[in-house]
């Protein structure tokens, strides 16, 4: 499976509508495949059923939290290649040390500039933001 066979998919997890349906507009225009889930309780079937290129994580969300379904999908080793962008409005040093450690491998603070979000997602899914990967 290489990029070039196929449009990266992402998965949005993230309960508020407005934002969701600017990322999925935004990131549907560089054709990547968008799907999305509004909950924590839906975000680890969806990414198990969908296997995304990349996850971007609200932090804040009805059921479980983002760092709770970030720690999940690390502990599964069939995801370990599922790359995750956390976003929050609280973007503090110490919420970002928090995704980072979970296993984020990225952090966004809200409200962003869409610009550098598809930044960061390109990076990831190019594989230039892979810090941990031997």
């Amino acid at each position: 499976m290489t990029g070039t066979d196929r449009p990266a998919r992402i998965l949005i997890v993230e309960d508020e509508d407005n934002i969701a349906l600017a990322l999925t507009h935004v990131l549907g225009r560089e054709g990547w495949a968008v799907s999305r889930v509004a909950d924590g309780d839906s975000a680890l079937p969806a990414i198990r059923a969908e296997r995304p290129d990349l996850v971007l994580l609200d932090v804040m969300l009805p059921g479980i939290s983002g760092y709770e379904v970030c720690q999940a999908v690390r502990l599964e080793d069939d995801l370990s290649d599922v790359r995750i962008l956390m976003m929050t409005a609280r973007g503090n040093a110490m919420e970002r040390r928090k995704g980072l450690a979970l296993g984020a491998d990225g952090f966004i603070a809200k409200p962003f500039d869409l610009s550098h979000l598809l930044e960061q997602a390109r990076d990831l899914l190019s594989g230039q933001a892979e810090a941990n990967d031997a």
